[in-house]
């Protein structure tokens, strides 16, 4: 047996899920008992006590985690077989991360450009589903042609993923929607990228952020869209983050379209708020979710 199909099956029968049937598709708030969380949101936190952050994430509730800060081989400072035990003792799955593109960071070990083989490996030892590619720097989209080019290595990194039993996937913010030569890089790595090897995570906040109706991209592209990040727009004029059902964001009606979609999993995020707490605002984020009928 070669040795990415061995931790393929390892990762996957380590969680149980081999013989569990997909429901993708057909998630939402009122169906799931599955509540994910971005732990980017508590990042100050995990840098701190990592162990004891997401002892706090599971009590609040959440049971599922995506990850980031990804960096040679390891979790903030943790190896994998030790966050996999973390994860496990606390009864936390992991089924999607962010790994950086690193284009501009050429000598960090574990990106989409340097050893993205390892870190898919280490992806299907944590039992990952997901892999995704969250940001791209400034520096790193300044033209049509980078979009293009990392369309096609998207196309690439994600056949390599495909081999793991991992589904590769692209993570949105605003400026994939301001257009270049008037076009939407949004548009290209859509139409451009394979449409079963990359699929797309949906930041719901950044598409109301820049007035993009999630809806119509589903109907265009329908099961393209199998993760979301679940934060929301504040009714102020700021456009600051808020917790998950204190903004403008119309949830019930967006959850209604998660078949459309290919909804598969879904992460309450919240990059910043006012009141710097993050942990009491990913509770109240819970609340609302779990209420939602």
């Amino acid at each position: 047996m070669k040795r990415r199909e061995f931790i393929k099956i390892a990762g996957v029968s380590s969680l149980g899920i081999a013989t569990i049937p997909s429901f993708a598709g057909v998630l939402s708030p009122f169906k799931t008992s599955k509540y994910g969380l971005q732990v980017y949101t508590i990042r100050a936190a995990l840098k701190e006590d990592f162990v004891g952050s997401l002892k706090k994430v599971a009590a609040i509730g959440y049971n599922d985690i995506e990850l980031f800060n990804y960096q040679e081989g390891t979790y903030f400072n943790h190896s994998i077989t030790e966050t996999k035990k973390i994860l496990d003792d606390l009864a936390l799955t992991v089924k999607s991360s962010h790994i950086s593109l690193g284009r501009s960071t050429p000598d960090v070990i574990g990106t989409q450009m340097n050893g993205w083989e390892k870190a898919v490996e280490d992806a299907a030892k944590l039992g990952q589903k997901y892999i995704v590619c969250p940001y791209l720097q400034e520096s790193e989209r300044k033209t049509l042609d980078d979009y293009k080019m990392y369309a096609d290595l998207f196309n690439k990194n994600a056949e390599i993923a495909k081999q793991y039993g991992i589904q590769y996937a692209y993570h949105n913010h605003a400026f994939e929607f301001d257009k270049i030569d008037g076009e939407e890089p949004y548009e290209i790595l859509l139409n451009r990228c394979d449409k079963d090897l990359v699929k797309f995570e949906m930041d719901m906040y950044w598409m109301e952020y820049v007035g993009k109706d999630p809806i119509s991209y589903f109907n265009r592209f329908p099961g393209r869209f199998p993760l979301w990040h679940i934060k929301d727009l504040s009714k102020e004029d700021d456009k600051f983050f808020t917790t998950v059902g204190d903004g403008v964001i119309d949830w019930k009606k967006l959850f209604s379209y998660s078949k459309k979609a290919g909804l598969d999993n879904f992460y309450v995020e919240q990059d910043d708020s006012k009141n710097k707490l993050p942990f009491v605002n990913i509770e109240r984020s819970l609340t609302y979710l779990k209420g939602l009928k």
